[in-house]
């Protein structure tokens, strides 16, 4: 697990000035991303307020050292896949840079707002878990309101293998699908764009370091594989999906755009924010040994804030749809990883976990419109006097994610967004 140090302490400043009291990206953050100006190589950066520190220029410059060299490069698979110690040597080495007490100050800024994003990693493989207790219970009751969880759901942590082709950057478009839709009152299907287009409020966890196959990943060190997180949108054709799900479960309905947020916050950085997971009832199955570790169980849960807010072309700013916590998971982080590895599976530096939509208890920190609607039986108005059953062309859906926790900054996952075209 990540530990406390000098770069969490919330006194710090930057001699970057818009990072001092960033929402997001103060010097107590410092997410890897990848990037480029128009007519430029995609290079390795690190955020810090506005702007981004080019790792490619404090190579060139002499002040990144050789053993760090590859997280100038761009994707960041192979810096990532070296595990924990180079990405720490890494954050104390930009920390020292950037702090306001530093000298001298390399100008080796770029704008946020002139720089292209690109996904930080290549997606070697994506699994899209269903952890989010509060959404599979509201979800399932449903479908089933006798047994709305299946009868696995709390013995192991459930997933389906996701389309890696289809993840993009924030800021990517998104376009509404086509497939075959079957509503209750029509007799046979018809193919179709989606009239039911839905977002997911979740977590994405990119993995680093890397596992041999047939080895499995223990439990207790399953924390060295989590090279960072990440904000991630599944989005979600209900409708094709709805029809097309038994008896193998998501395929068309999921597999056209997966958005994340382009920034790798890295375990380091969400050290404040690590709680311990949630005390689950005393009548919920005993977790089998294999998923089992008494240091993830006391300190490997994440103490996130996590909000979706809309903007429709009638709403004059954006409005907040629900604000959830990253505590709805019923498995930590390290769970997802030992179960994705138990069989034998390899990971992969670039693989990337879904945790699965992290709604709340209530219906506004439902974290996804199939809730919030109430499966479109009761639409939700806005206050612009619209309602909305599911998103509608010309919507825009933003993520927002951060945590806080008295007597250390905020730091927040930058935006994760796509507007919705015809």
């Amino acid at each position: 697990m990540p530990t406390l140090d000098h770069t969490h302490d919330a006194a710090a400043t930057s001699w970057e000035v818009s990072a001092n009291g960033h929402p997001d990206f103060p010097i107590q953050n410092l997410p890897l991303c990848v990037f480029s100006r128009p007519g430029e190589a995609a290079r390795g950066g690190v955020a810090i307020g506005e702007m981004i520190l080019d790792l490619a220029a404090l190579a060139a410059s002499g002040l990144l050292p050789s053993e760090l060299a590859l997280a100038a490069a761009a994707p960041l698979n192979g810096f990532l896949a070296l595990g924990p110690t180079p990405r720490i040597a890494l954050r104390h080495l930009v920390f020292d840079l950037l702090r306001a007490e530093s000298t001298p100050r390399p100008s080796l800024l770029v704008r946020q707002a002139e720089a292209i994003l690109h996904l930080p990693m290549t997606v070697t493989d994506f699994s899209d878990f269903y952890a989010g207790i509060h959404h599979a219970t509201t979800t399932g009751k449903m479908l089933r309101p006798d047994l709305p969880l299946s009868v696995n759901y709390k013995h192991l942590p459930i997933a389906y293998t996701g389309r890696t082709s289809s993840v993009r950057p924030s800021g990517t478009p998104v376009q509404r699908p086509n497939g075959q839709r079957k509503p209750a009152k029509e007799a046979v299907p018809s193919f179709g764009k989606s009239r039911n287009l839905d977002f997911e409020l979740e977590m994405g966890i990119w993995v680093g370091q890397g596992s041999e196959l047939g080895a499995g990943v223990p439990i207790a060190e399953a924390a060295d594989h989590i090279a960072g997180y990440c904000l991630l949108n599944d989005w979600s054709a209900r409708d094709i999906q709805g029809w097309e799900t038994v008896p193998l479960g998501p395929f068309l309905g999921k597999s056209f755009l997966t958005t994340i947020s382009a920034y790798v916050v890295t375990p380091e950085a969400l050290a404040p924010f690590m709680v311990a997971h949630t005390t689950r009832p005393a009548e919920d199955p005993a977790v089998l040994d294999y998923l089992l570790d008494a240091h993830d169980q006391a300190e490997g849960a994440l103490d996130l804030v996590l909000e979706a807010w809309i903007q429709t072309p009638s709403l004059p700013a954006p409005h907040l749809l629900c604000r959830s916590n990253s505590q709805a998971l019923y498995w930590t982080p390290s769970q997802l990883i030992t179960q994705q590895a138990s069989n034998g599976c390899d990971l992969n530096a670039g693989d990337l976990l879904g945790s699965g939509t992290l709604s709340g208890p209530t219906l506004d920190s439902a974290g996804s419109m199939l809730e919030l609607s109430q499966g479109g039986r009761v639409p939700l108005a806005l206050p612009s006097g619209e309602t909305r059953r599911f998103l509608e062309d010309g919507d825009t859906l933003e993520l927002r994610a951060y945590g806080q926790r008295a007597g250390f900054a905020q730091i927040g996952f930058g935006p994760c967004v796509g507007g919705v075209t015809a």
